[in-house]
């Protein structure tokens, strides 16, 4: 018979907390800017994108497994693409903090 107790769990176990994301009564076009988007347009959208991660009872669990995995676009726990590149710049060896 074979071991499974080494096997990760589900998917869903892993990717639930998603369903309750404040984001999924919001477009993506929110949460990720189009090519060449910049200045003040950029950060309008990024604050827009915030206003709704910051009402998310999933933001702590969005935001780390936007670190943990390096996502390399849009904003996810309220953290943009550059705040999350200089927040793992800080730590030692660019791993994000445990929670």
């Amino acid at each position: 018979m074979a071991e499974i107790s080494r096997l990760p769990g589900p998917v869903a176990d892993r990717w639930n907390w998603q369903l309750q994301g404040a984001c999924r009564t919001a477009g993506p076009e929110t949460f990720f800017h189009p090519e060449g988007e910049r200045g003040p347009t950029r950060r309008e959208r990024d604050e827009a994108a915030r206003a709704v991660c910051l009402t998310c009872p999933v933001l702590q669990r969005c935001r780390e497994h936007a670190l943990r995995v390096r996502e390399p676009y849009g904003v996810w726990g309220a953290m943009t693409e550059d705040e999350r590149t200089a927040y793992l710049a800080t730590r030692p060896n660019g791993i994000a903090a445990a929670s």
